[in-house]
């Protein structure tokens, strides 16, 4: 196992679970193109990315992520991973709930030196909502 491959990964997660979503310019190249599931927009740019993560951690600022399991083949890097946090700031339209919300996803990166150049993510964003009572 190739651990630099990694070396993103632990700055991404730790950055955000300290808030700081400005780590994404030193783990993604500035032409990386992220595809996430059930987005408005499927396939995003670093800047954009950066701005819905923004958006999820100030709905959850105490967030917690931690990655689960991580499988190396190649270029790519397939990452599940879990998070933890409490509704206390709104999350789109929608006002805060006080409620706590555990969910997980899934990542495939394709990784050229040390920065994701290419993403693919699913994450179980029905239910976030369903657990915050934002949906039923």
């Amino acid at each position: 196992m190739n651990l630099t491959v990694t070396k993103y990964e632990r700055v991404w997660i730790e950055g955000l679970n300290r808030g700081d979503v400005s780590v994404a310019d030193e783990a993604f190249a500035p032409d990386c193109v992220i595809h996430i599931a059930g987005a408005p927009e499927p396939n995003i740019s670093v800047s954009a990315f950066k701005e819905l993560v923004a958006g999820l951690l100030t709905a959850f600022p105490d967030l917690q992520i931690t990655v689960e399991d991580q499988i190396i083949a190649g270029d790519k890097v397939a990452t599940r991973w879990s998070a933890e946090g409490t509704n206390t700031g709104p999350l789109g339209d929608s006002p805060a709930t006080g409620k706590r919300a555990k969910f997980g996803g899934l990542i495939l990166d394709r990784v050229v030196g040390e920065q994701v150049v290419e993403r693919w993510e699913q994450w179980d964003q029905m239910g976030m909502l369903q657990q915050i009572s934002v949906i039923q």
